[in-house]
């Protein structure tokens, strides 16, 4: 696997690592972090429970082997895909989001994708017949993106959305609301409510 700037990194292909029960609980409750909700987030919120999000954290933060999650799409299409990189060095901890080589399973060393416009991100997400290297399943891919939401947005699509990609990844009925709502207002409070802000991807 080519990661261009990632020479030295033990980059290994980490999507068979999407349906394990505690990997959502440890890709998005990252997001969940900053101390600004009275409410804690656990996992059993986003499927699975305690155990099995810990047995999932030690491989997604191995420091001899860094899981690399492709998002990618077909070439012509109207933006690139990204390439998630868990960084797993051990004073240097951090998860990067690069852009992806269309149609390939290469990321570009372009420095990271800062943020994406909830139309960019529902376009990568839903692109159709997307390459068989990376992510198929569009409520994974979805997900390995939110984090990435930025700008504006339809707080109820959004909201709709995510439960619906929760949902579809195992995530229990009678929290997803509240999995949701936490997600969101997380979101909200760090996105960039800026009527001149622009994506990278779009050139802006």
């Amino acid at each position: 696997m080519l990661i261009e700037g990632y020479g030295h990194g033990p980059v290994v292909a980490g999507e068979s690592l999407v349906g394990r029960r505690g990997f959502w609980a440890n890709h998005l409750l990252a997001m969940c972090g900053d101390g600004t909700c009275a409410e804690r987030a656990v996992p059993e919120w986003f499927g699975g429970d305690g155990a099995d999000a810990d047995a999932l954290a030690e491989v997604l933060f191995d420091p001899e082997q860094w899981p690399v999650f492709r998002v990618l799409v077909p070439d012509g299409h109207s933006v690139p895909g990204l390439v998630v990189v868990y960084r797993n060095l051990g004073d240097e901890f951090g998860v990067d989001y690069l852009p992806g080589a269309p149609g390939t399973g290469a990321g570009l060393s372009s420095g990271p994708v800062p943020g994406l416009s909830w139309q960019e991100l529902t376009r990568v997400a839903d692109c159709p017949e997307p390459p068989a290297e990376g992510v198929q399943d569009r409520s994974g891919r979805f997900l390995l993106l939110l984090p990435l939401l930025s700008g504006e947005w339809p707080d109820e699509a959004v909201r709709e959305r995510i439960v619906a990609a929760l949902v579809a990844v195992g995530a229990p009925g009678d929290s997803v609301g509240r999995a949701a709502g936490h997600l969101l207002g997380h979101l909200e409070r760090r996105a960039l409510h800026d009527s001149g802000w622009g994506s990278p991807l779009s050139g802006g």
